[in-house]
């Protein structure tokens, strides 16, 4: 199947919608099926259980800023 250019442009202003809602279900159904899903919360990485509880885990580097275009070593 091949898509337009308009309908290319559209999907791809819409993709950060997307993404969030697919991360927030992915979120919710691994919750849902008994397991635990690890998150980021303030320079901390903690897991959380299906009952709501959370356990500290790491400490994370805090989110960097970038630029559109700019490079990233990691």
């Amino acid at each position: 199947m091949k898509l337009s250019e308009k309908t290319l442009d559209y999907l791809e202003e819409h993709l950060p919608e997307l993404m969030a809602t697919a991360t927030k279900q992915a979120y919710w159904q691994t919750l849902a099926s008994g397991q635990s899903v690890l998150v980021a919360e303030k320079g901390k990485l903690m897991r959380v259980f299906p009952d709501g509880t959370k356990e500290f885990v790491k400490e994370i580097n805090k989110p960097q800023s970038a630029k559109i275009g700019e490079k990233i070593r990691l």
